[in-house]
């Protein structure tokens, strides 16, 4: 694996050093999930290419890059992914490229004091900070200060975009709050396939509980899932959900589990967690795909 990784480190460094040579109208960017493709698409505009890595349905836990993703790497002028290891088996080479060429871990400039620790990897953090509306604005904002870095003559344009952008984030915390507040806090209960909503809980005041852990490396065994159906039983939850990039057979066990212990618990309906919506759809948007995980909890949870 080590010289595998050498290896791909070799074709993108020489790439990057060939690629730094030629002119372009308009940064080469290069991003890993599809929520940083999205802000740094509506904050760069047109002075932006993006080209992300994992789409809809892509589970950035398990994700290797394939040698597609080594010529796009190695054609980018910057780089953009999450950090906190969150891409646990590319992280290492997008952490050495960058003595090549720049590579940013957005999620790692975030208020370090929020940040919550892994419940699977002794000295990491939760890395779903985007469930955090007000963590995705720090976010934003280093995307915006990197851009303006990048390309200088488009600072006034980047920071016109940020501007509106973090106006509408704005608007977008405010009316997940608000919806949120449509539930009495003995409801607030979020039952999901995997532990990524932990952010969200904690901001906006739900008691968050995921089947397998933060990363879906780890595996649920009979016990998880016996434990939680005792769980969602005794306290009576109406519904549970299934993520758009996380096998759902795991949540309908549970729900088997329940049902055999005398309670029906639903699918309350499927979430968007570590990967957004098709490409072009309002979930394939980062505001689109937080719109539709509040409402989709909240009616079915009412």
């Amino acid at each position: 694996m080590k010289g595998k990784i050498i290896f791909v480190l070799a074709l993108i460094m020489t790439a990057g050093f060939i690629h730094c040579h030629q002119a372009h109208a308009t940064l080469n960017i290069v991003t890993t999930i599809g929520q940083i493709s999205n802000v740094t698409k509506e904050i760069g505009g047109e002075r932006v290419d993006v080209v992300g890595l994992m789409g809809p349905g892509v589970d950035p836990h398990l994700y290797k890059a394939t040698e597609s993703d080594v010529r796009k790497l190695a054609k980018a002028d910057l780089i953009f992914y999450n950090g906190l290891f969150l891409e646990a088996k590319m992280g290492d080479i997008l952490e050495r490229m960058n003595t090549s060429k720049r590579t940013v871990p957005v999620g790692e400039y975030v208020d370090q004091s929020v940040l919550l620790d892994s419940v699977n990897y002794v000295g990491h953090h939760d890395p779903h900070i985007w469930f955090d509306v007000t963590l995705w604005q720090q976010v934003a904002k280093r995307i915006e200060d990197v851009l303006i870095e990048e390309d200088p003559e488009g600072k006034e344009y980047y920071q016109q975009r940020a501007v509106d952008y973090q106006e509408k984030l704005k608007e977008l915390h405010q009316y997940v709050s608000n919806r949120a507040a449509e539930l009495p806090d003995d409801q607030r209960i979020l039952v999901t396939a995997h532990d990524a909503f932990r952010y969200f809980g904690q901001r906006y005041n739900f008691n968050v509980v995921g089947l397998q852990g933060i990363s879906t490396e780890s595996q649920a065994g009979t016990k998880d899932v016996m434990d939680l159906a005792k769980f969602i039983a005794t306290k009576k939850i109406k519904a549970i959900f299934v993520e758009t990039s996380v096998p759902e057979r795991n949540i309908k066990a549970v729900q088997d589990a329940v049902r055999a212990q005398g309670w029906d618990v639903k699918i309350g309906g499927e979430l968007f967690s570590d990967a957004m919506g098709d490409e072009g759809s309002v979930e394939g948007t980062y505001i689109g795909m937080v719109k539709h995980n509040i409402n989709t909890i909240v009616n079915a949870l009412k």
